[in-house]
């Protein structure tokens, strides 16, 4: 998967080379995500797919704010559907690479919907956004999410991993 991903971002930047060399963030900057979502348990077991958007500040040249919403539809094997959504905060800070970003941060929200605990979620994530032009760029971003329900003692052997791929917008 990950190596699939990663020959798709090369390709992505040979076809679409960057233009000039405005392609960076700054204070005052905002972004707006528009990513299509994996989501797989800790032994990826199970997997559904969902579409996100986030809309995101920068408060410094490096550091990013941001509000995301997730929604998410799935044919159950054993019949029906479910949806399910994700509502979280985050904070990144973000390399300047030139036209590549590489950035680390936190997230910390809610899960909720059909067949899913409604419980906080808090984890780490990390990616890469590179730029092909002065204001769109592709992103590739993994996150894990613990879940913090109350059912049982091993509230931090629960979670999911998330796995995305978008394009975004930056304008000031």
């Amino acid at each position: 998967m990950f190596t699939r991903v990663a020959v798709a971002i090369s390709i992505v930047c040979l076809v679409f080379p960057a233009v000039g060399s405005a392609q960076r963030f700054a204070q005052g900057d905002k972004e707006l995500l528009l990513t299509g979502t994996g989501v797989s348990d800790e032994d990826f077991d199970s997997t559904v797919f969902a579409i996100d958007a986030s809309l995101g500040y920068f408060f410094t040249d490096n550091i990013e704010g941001a509000i995301r919403q997730g929604a998410q539809f799935s044919h159950l094997e054993r019949g029906g559907s479910s949806w399910s959504g994700r509502t979280r905060v985050a904070a990144d800070y973000h390399w300047d690479m030139g036209r590549v970003w590489p950035f680390a941060g936190a997230s910390l929200g809610l899960t909720y919907g059909d067949d899913v605990p409604e419980t906080g979620t808090f984890g780490p994530e990390a990616g890469v956004k590179i730029f092909v032009n002065d204001t769109t760029f592709i992103l590739g971003m993994i996150e894990f999410a613990w879940f913090f329900d109350d059912d049982d003692d091993e509230d931090f052997d629960d979670g999911q991993w998330l796995y995305t791929v978008g394009v975004g917008f930056r304008w000031q």
